[in-house]
């Protein structure tokens, strides 16, 4: 049931995502609806997504764990080493400096980063379809960021080094409170020093 209930939400929160990138379905929704209720409405399914596929994910590991593959040990050391990168880059599209400005969608780069470390330390099938799921939605947001731009056709505003080292040093923090309270405590899998 709880591998259903995630794939459910996984449904609603990517196909959400890439009816965004349909940039014409899109622009008649906020004709249609205006802005702020298009925002609304998507934040709002998205949030419904996020819900279902975390109930269904911890619901999938309590009761109907599927193993696929048992990963080497080293591969768990690999993901937490790729995941800090992963969270400075999330950090840094939305601190933008010159991180932004060399990789344009570090948001991306660090979803994908984030999804293939969880890839190479899970062997279960509920990990393989969450994990596979958003690696497969940050490659195809990518390549559809190639054919459309920014909708209001000005350019982001971008700062400099400084901002670079505040998103280090809060990709730092996070990453450190990731591992040492969620990770452990609301998912139940221990990731520093297990």
């Amino acid at each position: 049931m709880g591998l259903l209930v995630m794939i459910a939400g996984l449904v609603v929160f990517l196909g959400v995502h890439l009816a965004a990138t349909k940039r014409d379905f899109r622009a008649r929704l906020i004709s249609s609806y205006g802005e702020g209720p298009y925002k609304v409405g998507f934040s709002l399914i998205s949030a419904v997504g996020v819900a279902l596929i975390v109930w269904g994910f911890l619901d999938y590991r309590a009761t109907g764990w599927i193993d696929v593959w048992h990963p080497p040990r080293v591969m768990k050391h690999i993901a937490e080493a790729l995941i800090l990168p992963a969270i400075i880059l999330m950090v840094a599209s939305y601190i933008r400096g010159r991180i932004y400005a060399k990789l344009k969608h570090p948001l991306l780069v660090g979803v994908k980063l984030w999804a293939t470390a969880h890839l190479l330390a899970n062997g279960d099938l509920g990990s393989i379809i969450l994990f596979g799921s958003i690696l497969a939605w940050a490659v195809i947001d990518r390549i559809s960021l190639k054919r459309r731009s920014d909708p209001s056709g000005l350019p982001i505003p971008v700062g400099g080094v400084r901002n670079d080292v505040i998103a280090v040093i809060v990709g730092l923090v996070l990453y450190l409170a990731l591992g040492a309270l969620f990770h452990p405590y609301v998912v139940g899998v221990p990731v520093f020093g297990a």
